[in-house]
């Protein structure tokens, strides 16, 4: 049996691999979303730059939250549990962020058509416009983080799970 609190410690990752790690993820992420769109129309976008930028971002931001949860859960398991965790937390952490940043983009976008800020119209324009918001990002942009983003995420996954004994 372990001692209290050693989970806690465990989950904690070292500063080099939540930084690298973060700026790599988001690299990784970043590719998926390129090579998706080059299969899809040969990077015919009028948006390009936007879509890197999100995709870049929500890798990025995403893995300093993904990495401490997805140790805390593998913490002391066998390499089976502790792929199947980083798998886990990875892919929820990276498509929430992405949700989340695509839907406060398109919320951006508009609110110049929204009530002021607070009242009780602009609380439900602001949570269905997210809610409708991240509805289209699972629809459209999911289908970015493959085929490539499913080979980083086994990789990484597998690497992580190795790499925590």
């Amino acid at each position: 049996m372990d001692r209290p609190g050693s989970r806690l410690r465990a989950a904690k990752p070292p500063y080099p691999d939540l930084i690298a790690g973060a700026f790599l993820w988001g690299t990784q992420m970043l590719a998926s979303a390129m090579l998706g769109l080059y299969l899809r129309n040969g990077l015919e976008t009028s948006r390009l730059a936007e879509v890197a930028a999100l995709y870049f971002l929500g890798g990025l931001l995403s893995w300093p939250f993904a990495l401490p949860v997805a140790r805390f859960f593998a913490y002391d398991r066998p390499p089976e549990a502790r792929f199947a965790a980083f798998f886990v937390t990875l892919t929820a952490a990276t498509v929430l962020m992405t949700a989340f940043l695509f839907a406060m983009e398109y919320r951006l976008f508009y609110s110049r058509w929204h009530a002021p800020f607070g009242s009780i119209v602009w609380a439900f324009q602001f949570v269905f416009t997210s809610i409708s918001a991240i509805y289209q990002f699972l629809v459209i942009g999911l289908r970015l983080f493959l085929p490539l983003g499913l080979v980083c995420l086994v990789a990484s996954s597998y690497h992580l799970a190795k790499r925590m004994r």
